[in-house]
């Protein structure tokens, strides 16, 4: 327990690297006052450029890859723990950081860039499929956060078919501990998007748009 524990810390502590909001102080932006408020990507993107957008992108995945590489840096060679099981915990830990960050009195990112970096980290068979659905719905509809919330699905209903059919390589309560973790990002990637579904009901959110223009300073 006391592992789990650890890892999430190391995770949260990660997280609170906010590359959009870093990035926007050093350009003169508080991306919370701009845009939709938000510090992720997307907002991003439509207020600080294309750069910014990439930039920030990369920033919130690799952070979820150092934090799962530091724990497992520590508990790789550790008997009576299982690191696959604790690279889950700090990924969450990450994600909870970017999302609820104490110094931005836990109103922080959606995570879904840090959803992103833990199938890299952590169950790269995921990313084909969630990169697929998240590059089509974004094309097809223009609106990222419909393509998050799907993303957030389709991670949790692979990792139970992938789980079920022995390819994430663990087994009983190892196993069953991944699933709730799973459902608890999925949860929380459609719980941060509840105005955009909103919106999304009413016909009212945003459209994405790759003509994205820098604010004025």
């Amino acid at each position: 327990m006391l592992a789990r524990l650890i890892s999430i810390l190391i995770g949260y502590a990660c997280g609170h690297f906010i590359t959009g909001f870093f990035y926007g102080k050093t350009q003169h932006v508080d991306l919370r006052e701009v845009g939709s408020g938000n510090v992720g990507t997307t907002n991003t993107y439509r207020n600080l450029g294309p750069k910014a957008g990439i930039l920030t992108l990369l920033g919130d995945v690799f952070k979820v890859v150092l934090s799962v590489l530091i724990v497992w840096l520590i508990y790789h060679n550790s008997a009576g723990v299982n690191v696959k099981v604790l690279e889950y915990y700090a990924a969450l830990g990450t994600i909870l950081g970017h999302n609820f960050p104490i110094f931005m009195k836990f109103h922080g990112g959606k995570g879904i860039a840090c959803t992103g970096g833990l199938m890299i980290a952590v169950c790269p068979i995921c990313v084909p499929v969630c990169l697929t659905i998240f590059i089509v719905t974004v094309l097809t509809t223009k609106y990222v956060s419909l393509s998050s919330i799907l993303v957030c699905i389709s991670f949790f209903v692979q990792i139970l078919i992938f789980g079920q059919n022995g390819m994430l390589g663990l087994t009983g309560a190892d196993l069953i501990e991944v699933y709730i973790l799973a459902g608890v990002v999925m949860v929380l990637g459609i719980a941060r998007h509840h105005a955009n579904i909103g919106r999304l009901i009413h016909g009212t959110e945003s459209k994405f748009s790759f003509k994205a223009k820098k604010q004025e300073s």
